[in-house]
Parts: structure tokens; sequence; C-alpha cells
């Protein structure tokens, strides 16, 4: 048989004596107001702990998302001007593919010789393009040394071209929007 005191039903978790608490439990109702302050600002601090805890833990969060970004952005940057140093070796054979061109034109005879070096000029400098080389048109642009290199000043023709460039030297260039030749260029004064 059973006992009175003994309970078949589950204990109701939402009945008061079905609570769990850590550190020591206090009843309001017959214990000394002290133990209760006492509780109430344990309880207070571990609160506050709770927060501080959370409140790193999200910023730490945040840093390695950001890290992760940023070193993502960093390696693609790096992928896109890794070989800006074979670009700018391979510069002057375009600068020098350029004169030839000019000079043909100039000279405007066309016989297959010059026919073949426009076509091999035109193919080299359709695979550089495509590979995100691109030509930095300065003349007639207002001088900027963050993607120009003046060589000289000159007076300039009209107040309208004071400061900026009147002639370019040579071509500046751009591998994926990061200068990798600046133009050499006349500055009108």
């Amino acid at each position: 048989m059973m006992n009175e005191n003994q309970n078949t039903n589950p204990p109701d978790p939402n009945s008061e004596e079905h609570v769990i608490a850590e550190g020591p439990v206090v009843d309001a109702d017959s214990a000394n107001p002290d133990e209760v302050a006492q509780s109430e600002a344990q309880l207070d601090s571990w609160e506050a702990k709770y927060t501080d805890t959370n409140d790193r833990y999200l910023r730490l969060y945040s840093e390695f998302d950001n890290f992760k970004k940023r070193t993502s952005r960093e390696r693609i940057e790096l992928v896109k001007t890794a070989a800006s140093d074979i670009f700018a070796a391979i510069l002057p054979v375009v600068d020098d593919f350029d004169r030839a061109a000019k000079a043909i034109e100039q000279a405007g005879t066309s016989n297959a010789e010059s026919e073949g070096m426009l076509l091999i000029y035109h193919k080299l400098k359709g695979i550089l393009t495509a590979r995100g080389l691109e030509e930095m048109n300065a003349v007639g642009q207002d001088f900027d040394p963050d993607v120009h290199e003046a060589i000289t000043q000159i007076p300039a023709p009209d107040e309208s071209m004071k400061g900026k460039v009147i002639d370019q030297v040579e071509k500046g260039y751009a591998l994926h929007g990061k200068v990798i030749r600046f133009a050499k260029v006349v500055v009108g004064s």
C-alpha cells in the first residue's frame, strides 16, 4: 500500500515546489532581510556576468566574421593583381607595338609584314585587356598625382587648360583598377 506522503504523479514544473536554483535557496517569507538582499545581489551579479560574457561573445564572433570577410577580400584582390609584375614587364613591348603601329599609320603603306605586325599587336592587346589591363587616358583631364606622373610643366595654351594634362609622354595602365604604371604627362601651368 502507498503511503500518503508518496506521490505517484510527477512534480508539476510550474509549482513553487519544483524550483531549481543555483546557490542558496531563500524563502522570502521566512528569511532574514539580509539573506534576501544577499541573494538578490548574487542574482544581480550573475546576471551582470551573463550579460558581460554574452556581450564579449557577440563581439568576438563579429570580429571573427569581419576577419573572415577581410581575408577573403584580400585573397581575391591578391589573385586579381598577382600577375601585375608580369604585366608591368610586358608594357614596354606594348609601347613598342604602339609606336610601330603609329609609324605604319603615318607611312600609309600596307604590306604583309605591317599587317601581320598589326594583327599580332591587336591580339596581344586583346588578351591583356581580357585579363583586366586597362589603358588610362590622361590628355585633357585634371592632373591627379594618384594616376599621373608629371614630367614637366609648360605654359597652358589657354586658361581652361591650367592644371590639366596637355600631353602624354608615356601611357599609364591599371590592372583591375589598381595602377601598375603611372602615366607620364606634361601639365599646363
